[in-house]
């Protein structure tokens, strides 16, 4: 165990667009977190996720900036930027002042506003967190999952089925969350039908790009333990990766997270799993050790990963419908995970009775991972 709790949490609703700024998609965030843990003005550190500020938006020093927007003088302050896992790695910040004593109150906001910019200009800042050398043959986030969904299909003799399972499972719990980008049912065919991405990925095999924040309130005498929080870098050029399907940035994290909480695979009774592409959800099943290697697919189907399975996963609606702004993502997770463990989720999506929870929020095409447990 860590020594350090979740007091309380708090998001905003997750859109394609909205026309607040990226403090006031923090703030809300965080006065909501903070609202649910009763503790205005205690904050000692304020830890920022966020990916994009700067490049998308005219805000520069944002955690200084919202700590100033929330009214909070005398705290440390500071953004942490990790790609798309840049919300759990400020989680992690956050965890480790409150357990290190640095800090007695910590507050981690996630927030991006993805439409601050172009989708042209969108898609070139995301275009960049491949690696250097790949990004100049023109290689993208979507090219590579696309290679790695061929690859799982032939090599484990999946149906293309199986990948829109995963989007129809998201996208039915995010029918009944009210945060969630796409609150809509979708079904195998549509999915299928859908605008081809980068084949065998279509449409509804890719999240959106959202705007969006999340926040929680790190103590000592949180309602929710942080059991095991570790992360771990994975070789970064995918090409010079010995398997194409290896992500050992999530396997490494989850290993460690594992460990440092004495748990494993068996003990989770919730995932909230990085499926920014529905191949990822399997692969990550798989390399933190839920499934062996080749068989998520079959556990999705056989309706495991459902809200009644043995291992209920994206709850919320995981970043394929609940919405997936890159820097609050990793926040976002922790906060459904916590309404989970509480049972504050809404009856139509709550998961019965869970005692411990995982995450996993993922950088590029896993070049850096984060693992969080949690318990209630």
């Amino acid at each position: 165990m860590t020594g350090v709790g979740i007091d309380g949490v708090g998001m905003t609703e997750f859109a394609s667009e909205t026309d607040d700024s990226v403090l006031e998609l923090g703030s809300r965030a965080a006065e909501r977190a903070l609202a649910d843990a009763g503790r205005p003005g205690e904050i000692t550190s304020v830890h920022v996720g966020n990916a994009l500020a700067g490049q998308l938006t005219t805000q520069a020093g944002v955690a200084n900036a919202l700590t100033s927007y929330l009214g909070i003088e005398g705290a440390r302050a500071d953004r942490v930027e990790n790609t798309s896992a840049s919300g759990a790695s400020a989680l992690h910040r956050g965890i480790d002042a409150v357990r290190e004593g640095d800090s007695e109150v910590a507050l981690v906001v996630g927030v991006e506003k993805m439409s601050g910019g172009a989708t042209a200009e969108v898609t070139e800042a995301i275009s960049r967190l491949v690696h250097a050398r790949e990004y100049a043959q023109g290689l993208t986030l979507p090219s590579f999952a696309g290679l790695a969904a061929g690859a799982y299909l032939d090599r484990y003799d999946a149906p293309r089925e199986s990948l829109a399972a995963v989007a129809v499972k998201n996208h039915a719990n995010a029918v009944h969350n009210r945060f969630a980008q796409f609150q809509k049912a979708v079904t195998v065919e549509s999915a299928l039908e859908s605008p081809v991405i980068a084949e065998p990925l279509r449409l509804y095999d890719c999240c959106s790009m959202t705007d969006g924040a999340a926040a929680v309130v790190l103590c000592r005498d949180g309602d929710v333990d942080v059991s095991g929080v570790a992360s771990a870098t994975g070789t970064h050029a995918v090409a010079s990766r010995s398997d194409l399907l290896d992500f050992e940035s999530v396997r490494r994290a989850g290993k460690r997270a594992f460990d440092r909480a004495g748990l494993g695979p068996d003990d989770v009774d919730v995932a909230c799993i990085h499926d920014a592409f529905t191949i990822l959800e399997l692969l990550e099943l798989e390399e933190l050790g839920f499934y062996e290697a080749g068989t998520a697919w079959r556990a999705v189907r056989d309706g495991e990963t459902d809200l009644d399975g043995s291992l209920p996963v994206n709850p919320g609606g995981g970043l394929k419908a609940r919405g997936h702004p890159l820097g609050a993502t990793g926040v976002a997770q922790i906060v459904e995970l916590v309404w989970q463990l509480r049972g504050d989720a809404p009856a139509e999506r709550r998961v019965d009775g869970p005692e411990t929870g995982l995450a996993i929020n993922v950088a590029g095409f896993g070049n850096n991972s984060v693992c969080t447990l949690l318990s209630g």
